[in-house]
């Protein structure tokens, strides 16, 4: 049995998780989210979602604990939301948003203007001696993922002075340079 696929997860006030056949959807405060699922069957019994597999076939075992996931993060999604924050380090490096709009500065000759889908929510915070930090917040844990990587992967962290667009809090490897 999968570790995580035999956990049922409780579904706290104010989200309503439905399912009709393949599809699952859950509604809360933050928004609705619907998802397929294939070779599980998920149950609602006593305010908690169970996910129970049919037989003990490969495809079903990897699957199990993989949508059972995927459903948590559905119900946390619509009911508290998702964060991430990015940093540039760089000189010269800026970011600035108009609404869904975010103008970023990463060196090259033009900047970048990237026009965030409608449901990240995009905040900009620049203080004066700190880098400039990218704020995203959704509630699909999966678009936020999207959305973060495409930013990060227009100047990624290089590993001798640590220069590009990174992940508060995440810690890079660092190479030494040339020995003299």
């Amino acid at each position: 049995m999968s570790r995580i696929g035999k956990n049922p997860i409780t579904i706290p006030a104010g989200v309503t998780v439905e399912v009709n056949g393949n599809v699952v959807s859950v509604k809360g405060k933050k928004g609705q989210l619907t998802q397929d699922f294939s070779d599980v069957t998920v149950k609602i019994e006593e305010g908690q979602v169970l996910v129970e597999r049919s037989s003990d076939h490969k495809d079903e075992r990897s699957k199990h604990g993989l949508y059972r996931a995927l459903i948590n993060n559905m119900i946390v999604g619509v009911n508290e939301g998702f964060t991430k924050e990015l940093e540039l380090v760089g000189v010269g490096y800026r970011a600035s948003n108009q609404g869904q709009k975010l103008d970023i500065a990463l060196g090259f000759s033009h900047n970048i203007v990237l026009e965030v889908v409608p449901e990240v929510t995009v905040e900009t915070v620049s203080e004066k001696g700190k880098n400039p930090i990218i704020k995203l917040a959704s509630h699909d844990k999966q678009l936020l993922g999207q959305v973060a990587a495409k930013i990060r992967s227009f100047r990624k962290p290089e590993p001798y002075k640590g220069k590009g667009v990174k992940f508060v809090g995440e810690v890079l490897r660092r190479k030494a340079g040339k020995s003299a």
